[in-house]
């Protein structure tokens, strides 16, 4: 039965890998990309491929294989108009996000069920055979919405039984050409606290490598002396033929005196390890600088499925001898870079770990708790240990103190919970208090949270920024857009503004009647498209359009107009 069952998942895999190899490209433009799998981003990895689309918007996709749309989301944010095609002899589902529009079939479903919803925002499931879709069909066009930084198709294929993102060029890498190796930019050093040391110093060492006239890579700029453990980062990107982007390096492998040390193969990984990526690079440096190094070196609570690593990649320099250091990276068609690097051994003082009053361990939880404030971090948030740091300062700015809630930037996988005492306590509408977030320079952003026993609580999602709480009671305003024009164009345009909270929901209505506002996320412009099969005509129509902030305040705009 073993044998058997062996036999059949083999037998299934040989059916998914014929298939996949037949997938058509999702554009029928010449193919060049501004992103890859695996690139690094804030807060994640990259899911999939980014297709330029010759910076322009509404250039036809392409359904990749047969199969049936699975799932469809409209949302200002995110993935904006995204398309879920499920492809059941492969077991792949294929995703196109940033669109502009659906085709004329599907775009009618997804109309139907916003007016049923009442609701711009829909996230929606059809059946099976709902709408089947063939290889080849023109599904959407391209476009720019969501988070989308410009015109392109953000395109994934994930395994449909998990939903796990894989990587696209594995299924469509013959459809470029690439035979640029990889570029690295720079080396670190980080001993571990307590029990190494590098270049007589406890902080990590970053260093950047620059290179000659012919591109080549030059040494580190500086000797480097170390002692005890320590591990070794890299900063690195990827080129393509013919684009100027940067891209994610898939596999990076680490040799000390040519014996690997440590190697990570971006593959695949699920969304809810995604966020992992803070253990991955270099979080301090990132926060702090923008830098993106690759930590070669694995943190206790870091489960990334990627990873081969000996010692989970921590280096023991105890001997008084040259260590060579050598960094292979590789992109996916095959090209790679070598680079070499030399660590001497040398004794040197290690500096003891400083005392620690709040010391929090990765794998228990975790909590700082005073009269006017408290944290909580739940287990599985912390990648590694650390010493917390707390300081308070009186504020007459806002209606708490302000706390800096750690002195140095910490990733946390999930939420922990953050309570901060209010000062004065005057609001009736409780909703109208706000932690926000106080910046270096004395800005703030709004957070929000729940008013509770005399404060606020709220979730926050990493450590080493400082927090307050302060008031909106300032109503969103509603700006109406050459309303005389709105019949003859037949459109309405209305640009919608909040102060501070942000807009948490807004409603149109003609003559009573539900009516379907789109916006995005990169304008404050909501525009409604008349409906002459919603839309009586030959008459007056009234127009109501409601808006409310995160803080609970409300603004209302009324319009009367002939059409």
């Amino acid at each position: 039965m073993i044998y058997r069952g062996l036999f059949v998942i083999f037998f299934t895999f040989l059916i998914s890998l014929a298939f996949s190899q037949q997938y058509t490209s999702p554009v029928n433009i010449p193919v060049a990309l501004s992103g890859n799998f695996g690139e690094l981003r804030s807060n994640h990895f990259h899911s999939g491929i980014d297709y330029k689309t010759q910076q322009v918007e509404n250039k036809p996709i392409i359904a990749i294989e047969d199969g049936y749309v699975s799932r469809i989301n409209v949302s200002p944010g995110g993935y904006g108009l995204a398309l879920y095609v499920e492809h059941p002899a492969t077991g792949h589902t294929s995703v196109y996000g940033h669109l502009n529009s659906f085709s004329k079939q599907i775009a009618d479903y997804v109309k139907e069920q916003q007016y049923a919803r009442e609701s711009y925002r829909v996230e929606l499931y059809p059946g099976e055979g709902t709408l089947p879709v063939k290889k080849g069909e023109q599904i959407a066009l391209s476009g720019n919405t969501g988070s989308s930084g410009g015109p392109h198709l953000h395109f994934e294929i994930r395994d449909s039984r998990t939903q796990d993102p894989l990587d696209p060029m594995k299924f469509l890498g013959r459809t470029m050409t690439d035979t640029r190796p990889p570029d690295i930019r720079g080396v670190a050093f980080y001993p571990l606290q307590g029990k190494g040391v590098v270049n007589g110093n406890s902080n990590p060492l970053r260093l950047n490598v620059s290179k000659n006239k012919s591109g080549v890579p030059l040494a580190l700029s500086q000797p480097v002396n170390a002692w005890g453990k320590i591990g070794i980062g890299v900063k690195a990107y990827d080129r393509m033929n013919g684009q100027a982007n940067i891209y994610g390096v898939k596999h990076i492998r680490l040799f000390v005196d040519e014996n690997r040390v440590y190697s990570s193969s971006v593959e695949r990984f699920s969304f809810a390890g995604t966020r992992m990526l803070n253990s991955f690079t270099d979080f301090e440096d990132w926060r702090l600088r923008r830098s993106f190094f690759m930590k070669s070196f694995v943190e206790p609570g870091n489960s990334l499925p990627f990873y081969d690593a000996v010692n989970n990649g921590v280096i023991d320099i105890n001997e008084e001898r040259n260590y060579r250091f050598r960094y292979e990276l590789e992109d996916h068609h095959g090209n790679t870079l070598t680079y070499s690097f030399v660590v001497r051994g040398q004794p040197q003082p290690i500096a003891q770990a400083a005392a620690c009053d709040n010391f929090m361990s990765w794998k228990l939880n975790n909590s700082y708790v005073d009269m006017d404030f408290m944290l909580d971090i739940p287990s599985g948030n912390l990648y590694d240990s650390f010493c917390y740091t707390h300081r308070k300062t009186s504020s007459s700015a806002y209606h708490s103190d302000t706390y800096q809630v750690n002195d140095s930037p910490v990733p946390l996988h999930n939420n922990a919970t953050l309570w901060i005492k209010l000062s004065a306590d005057t609001l009736q509408n409780k909703r109208q208090y706000g932690i926000v977030e106080v910046s270096r320079s004395g800005s703030d952003s709004w957070i929000g949270g729940k008013y509770r026993n005399g404060g606020l609580e709220t979730s926050i999602r990493e450590l080493g920024r400082t927090y307050a709480i302060d008031t909106d009671t300032v109503p969103p305003v509603i700006t109406p857009q050459n309303p005389a024009n709105w019949a003859g164009n037949r459109r309405i345009r209305i640009r919608l503004t909040d102060n501070k909270s942000g807009i948490a929901n807004f409603r149109g209505t003609i003559n009573g009647q539900f009516v379907l506002f789109a916006h995005d996320m990169k304008s404050s412009i909501y525009t409604y498209v008349f409906d002459d099969s919603r839309l009586e005509k030959g008459k007056t129509q009234e127009l109501v359009f409601t808006a409310e902030d995160g803080a609970g305040n409300t603004s209302e705009y009324r319009y009367m107009f002939e059409y």
